[in-house]
């Protein structure tokens, strides 16, 4: 090789350094820029291009299929390429075509935004904050605020189709661009409308083309003039968004329902152009009758159910089981299912329809009720215990309540509630049923007699002899009879106040006493020791003699015994 050079003239050595080394600057300068290549290879995968200078390089052929210009490229084809650097001394050069595309854009949007144009670009991905929209190769960020003059819930209309954008801020060095959907809305909003206002008049028919969706409604350009058709007018059946029954770019025929000059508003309709379903349906309807319908939309407090286009009521979940008490619609209907439901309740005015789903199987509290009529014996296994009573299952699907004061004939509620658990099974005795209610009240003491029937011939002075039960500080607990429970207070135990004590007396003992009240409905009798004393007294005096004979009350007393006793051995003797 040396030998080679030093054949060589010493002008030549000098001119070919020269062209050498200006190749190196040429090439050094290049790099970082976008550049003129021709393409000399198209390969299945990637294509090869020429820089000039004998300096190839090999590009993916998916950079060029990015653009959507590039397709169908042939060898001789002039393209601009991005030159990142020379790779080696074989004089291979990295390039790439979607970096060309990304300067070249980012030239034009300098452009744009310098003269405050309009640009194209796709929604095409979701960011925290908001949306990265691609401008022809370069990507820009939609801030969440500046998709839309009003919120929107739903962006997939919007998504990965080509939107109009201002260019808020522009950073070369960082790479960033900030966009906005919403300025664009604004200008078209906000254009000089008050000659075109002045032509329109509510009630006339246009047609119109769909500009743009939104969650709530649709903006539709009459012609140099937007006007708003709201979701809500678009049909007379429940649809969650316009993109169900109309496109962006679409031809549609609408009416103008409302021209506001002041706010610089017009909002359209379409139902409108279609006959009310409500009108007719007060006809078509009937209150107790059962029609098939879809289920269109669940909520927490019921489903939604379209009988016909336009002709919707909600059954409420109250309504979907006579039985079960799981509140959740979800356990009954699905959406797009078709049910039967009965119409409860029509109300024209507002289009409300009140279903029922329940009232199209048998009421089971009915059928209880023809086959179990009051008074009818059952057995029952208690489902839950409550404060006010017994909760027990009397068929397969129904329970019946036995409150507490229908428990025990002689205890509280709350003291009966306490012998009773969860599983057990009881005998009762049906003592109501409410089918429109949906209520069976159940007795358990009702299956013995009651003990104060025995006692209806029972007036206040009647002498009774009872039982002591318990003794307390405030009296004696005692029963009458069958058990029937009465309370003699302190100071009815005797007439003496020495004998006033309640521990003077034994479980078991057994004393007369005289009636002081009785409540049959708050089934309480109170008794007195002290007032038959007093009685007896007054007997003794009017039979015996009297305190103005000088007699004491001891000797009167005494004599009636005596005579009493004196009775009693003649009567024997003459037996």
């Amino acid at each position: 090789m040396s030998n080679l050079i030093e054949s060589v003239p010493e002008g030549s050595l000098e001119e070919f350094s020269k062209l050498l080394e200006a190749s190196f600057e040429k090439n050094a300068c290049q790099e970082g820029q976008v550049i003129q290549g021709t393409v000399v290879g198209v390969e299945s995968d990637t294509i090869v291009v020429d820089v000039g200078m004998k300096t190839e390089g090999r590009i993916p052929s998916e950079e060029f299929c990015a653009s959507g210009k590039d397709h169908d490229l042939v060898i001789g084809d002039t393209v601009d390429v991005y030159l990142e650097r020379i790779e080696n001394a074989l004089g291979d050069a990295v390039l790439s075509r979607e970096k060309a595309r990304r300067e070249e854009s980012w030239t034009n949007l300098l452009v744009s935004q310098k003269e405050n144009k309009i640009v194209e670009g796709v929604i095409n991905g979701k960011v925290k904050g908001g949306f990265t929209v691609d401008l022809d190769g370069a990507q820009a960020f939609l801030p969440g605020s500046q998709v839309d003059v009003r919120p929107i819930r739903d962006m997939r209309p919007l998504m990965y189709t080509t939107q109009t954008f201002h260019i808020l801020k522009m950073d070369r060095r960082r790479g960033n661009i900030v966009v906005s959907r919403k300025s664009v809305l604004s200008e078209s909003l906000n254009v000089d409308k008050s000659e075109l206002l002045g032509k329109l008049k509510e009630g006339e028919i246009l047609e119109g083309i769909v500009k743009n969706i939104t969650d709530y409604g649709a903006f539709v350009d009459l012609g140099g003039i937007d006007g708003l058709l709201h979701v809500t007018d678009i049909s007379w059946k429940r649809i969650s968004s316009p993109s169900e029954v109309i496109n962006i770019g679409e031809k549609i025929k609408v009416v103008i329902t409302k021209v506001s000059e002041e706010n610089m508003r017009i909002s359209l309709g379409m139902k409108q152009l279609q006959s009310d379903p409500w009108v007719e349906a007060k006809n078509k309807y009937t209150i107790g009758e059962r029609y098939k319908g879809r289920v269109t939309n669940i909520a927490d407090y019921g489903a939604f159910v379209e009988l016909e286009g336009g002709i919707e009521g909600l059954v409420h979940v109250s309504e979907m089981s006579w039985v079960s008490k799981i509140q959740s619609p979800n356990k009954y209907v699905s959406a797009n299912d078709v049910i039967e439901v009965m119409i409860l309740e029509i109300d024209i005015e507002k289009k409300r329809l009140s279903l029922g789903l329940k009232q199209c199987a048998n009421n089971p509290w009915e059928d209880f009720a023809q086959k179990n009529p009051i008074g009818t014996k059952l057995k029952g296994k208690i489902q839950n215990i409550t404060d006010f009573g017994l909760f027990v299952q009397v068929s397969d699907e129904l329970d019946g309540l036995v409150h507490m004061s229908d428990i025990d004939w002689r205890k509280s509620g709350s003291d009966a509630i306490k012998d009773f658990e969860v599983g057990q099974d009881i005998d009762a005795i049906i003592i109501d049923i409410e089918p429109h209610k949906e209520r069976i009240s159940l007795g358990i003491k009702q299956l013995d007699g009651d003990p104060m029937a025995s006692l209806d011939e029972m007036k206040k002075g009647t002498v009774v002899t009872c039982t002591v039960v318990l003794s307390q500080a405030g009296g004696i607990e005692v029963e009458i009879g069958d058990k029937i429970p009465a309370f003699i207070k302190r100071g009815d135990l005797s007439k003496d106040k020495s004998e006033q004590n309640p521990d003077r007396f034994e479980v078991g003992q057994k004393v007369d006493a005289k009636v002081t009240s009785l409540d049959p409905k708050t089934r309480r009798i109170s008794l007195s020791i002290r007032a038959l004393e007093i009685s007896d007294e007054k007997k003794a005096i009017e039979q015996y003699g009297s305190k103005d004979s000088g007699a004491s009350l001891g000797d009167i007393l005494g004599e009636a015994l005596d005579k009493g006793s004196s009775s009693d051995k003649g009567e024997a003797d003459n037996d």
